[in-house]
């Protein structure tokens, strides 16, 4: 598998999408947003996606240089239409302008409806933290087709319908939470089928109900678990509200519409640390939290305590210094694109 410096990987990854039809300022949301997935580890959200956005782009399912319209607003909260846009353009543009409104109001919300992929969840939760604010999102995938059986089910329902949470401190990597309510997300299954590799035992069933650690049979008519194994009520009960915030609360519905047209339905909503506590002592007390949470000693087996956030954050640094390690799958999935918008001498993907 090659190995691609991040800052290489973003230009070909902007360069494609332009050429597919998406202004500069959408490729680079959405090249940015994949390869920052990729330096904090999630390939799944990775550049491995890109192909798979220029297909919708094509399909006609990405509408670039869509205009998101506002179609209902109060002081604290934003109903927002994406016209099917790129979900990374978009979605930070709504949580850019919920930002704005906790400055003033000190709590704002938002719901975004109709747009692509939005990609790696916690990317919006961190604008906010940057801000001195608490960030929470989660998103759905609308009436597109479902990929997680609900608990006690053998059929597809449920949405990866992942949750993000991120917290302002001092420490040097953020503190923040971003999962999936299912056992992983749907594209490591899709990660593992190009890497041909196998999956534990509790990720998917396959068609027939039955565990499987074949990656194949996902596409075959399986599912992904819920989140919590044995006890994966919990992930499902989880998913389940995430479909009411998300599919709901913004009017997309539920179950799923014959098109097979991707459309994340996102909840986001800003807390201004500062209406509450004075921010400095806040995120001096939130890292001390994190190293308190770190002193215990390791369990069996274990490296020891890591506080959310922070795998991400060192596997950020290293990868910045390193590269990207791309599977060979994806890396010619990438040249075949350049090949097509005959960008392959220019990107050095001859």
């Amino acid at each position: 598998m090659p190995i691609v410096k991040a800052d290489r990987l973003t230009r070909v990854s902007a360069a494609l999408l332009r050429a597919a039809g998406a202004s500069e300022e959408e490729a680079d949301a959405v090249a940015i947003g994949c390869v920052n997935a990729n330096l904090a580890g999630h390939d799944s959200h990775g550049v491995i996606a890109v192909p798979t956005y220029i297909d919708r782009i094509k399909a006609g399912h990405i509408v670039p240089g869509a205009e998101w319209t506002i179609v209902q607003e109060s002081p604290t909260t934003t109903v927002i239409d994406g016209h099917w846009g790129f979900g990374f353009h978009v979605n930070a543009k709504a949580m850019a302008l919920t930002i704005e409104k906790a400055k003033t109001a000190n709590v704002a919300a938002c719901t975004v409806f109709r747009q692509s992929h939005v990609g790696r969840l916690a990317a919006y939760p961190l604008m906010a933290m940057r801000e001195g604010m608490i960030g929470i999102a989660t998103a759905d995938s609308g009436r597109s087709p479902k990929h997680v059986a609900p608990f006690g089910g053998k059929e597809a329902r449920l949405g990866t319908n992942p949750i993000s949470i991120a917290v302002p401190s001092d420490l040097e990597t953020p503190f923040y939470l971003d999962m999936a309510t299912s056992a992983v997300a749907a594209g490591k299954i899709q990660l593992a089928v190009a890497r041909g590799e196998e999956i534990p035992t509790g990720w998917i069933i396959d068609a027939e109900g039955r565990h499987t650690t074949d990656p194949t049979q996902y596409r075959k008519g399986g599912a992904l678990l819920p989140l919590g194994g044995t006890e994966g009520y919990k992930g499902s009960g989880l998913a389940a509200m995430v479909e009411v915030l998300c599919g709901l609360l913004t009017g997309l519905g539920f179950g799923v519409e014959p098109t097979g047209r991707h459309n994340d339905g996102c909840f986001m909503a800003v807390f201004n640390v500062a209406a509450f506590r004075p921010l400095k002592e806040f995120k001096r007390e939130v890292a001390e939290f994190a190293r308190y949470l770190k002193s215990t000693p390791p369990s069996e087996g274990s490296k020891g305590v890591y506080y959310p956030g922070e795998i991400e954050g060192l596997r950020e640094q290293q990868r910045l210094r390193d590269g990207i390690e791309i599977e060979d799958a994806t890396w010619e999935k990438l040249r075949v694109l350049a090949r097509e918008y005959r960008l392959d001498t220019v990107l050095d993907l001859s």
